[in-house]
């Protein structure tokens, strides 16, 4: 694992908890020599999180679309930056570049994005970690959503690991670090196992 990709939130939210985590995940990422990926953003927890690897002396690659935010939004300061066309080739490029992810508190953007990547972890299109940093419990309600899934029946239940969900950033990436994902699960219930 080399490069990490965070999304998190373009606001810093109403907590200092969503900021001192932002910041130690950026000191940890720096620490263990792993390279940031996340939006390119110099605001709100996005911008935390860049600066913490960056005042650490490691590296931080920011994606962000040309024209769909104002100039003084992006990052200036960043070891690398790539500008791309949209938001499906903003997320396709961070995908690319990353190893694994981590998932800040963050709104309706970080969410569609930790279900994209888990998705596509499930058709097994990738087979890369995620992980939720899972601050004063911000995505309890989603880890039991999941649960709920596979209660129902909609989620098998060996791909519920398809999360990993603490609240230590270290803890974190040492499960990002050693993740497998689960092999032979049959998604489709209905239909006979490959």
């Amino acid at each position: 694992m080399k490069r990490v990709c965070v999304y998190a939130g373009s606001n810093p939210g109403n907590d200092p908890a969503y900021e001192q985590a932002a910041v130690q995940l950026g000191v940890k990422l720096a620490e263990k020599g792993l390279e940031l990926v996340y939006g390119g953003s110099s605001v709100g927890l996005m911008g935390r999180i860049a600066n913490s690897v960056l005042n650490q002396g490691g590296g931080a690659i920011g994606v962000m679309p040309k024209g769909l935010f104002r100039g003084e939004v992006v990052h200036t300061g960043l070891t690398q930056l790539y500008e791309v066309n949209g938001m499906h080739e903003r997320k396709a490029k961070m995908m690319e570049l990353s190893d694994a992810f981590i998932a800040l508190p963050g709104g309706y953007g970080t969410l569609e994005e930790v279900f994209e990547v888990v998705s596509w972890g499930q058709l097994g299109i990738h087979s890369k970690p995620l992980g939720l940093l899972n601050i004063k419990g911000y995505y309890q309600p989603l880890v039991d959503m999941v649960d709920n899934g596979v209660k129902a029946g909609f989620i098998p239940a060996a791909q519920s690991r398809l999360l990993i969900v603490e609240e230590d950033p270290d803890i974190l990436l040492d499960r990002l670090a050693s993740y497998e994902p689960p092999e032979g699960v049959n998604k489709w219930s209905e239909l006979p196992p490959a």
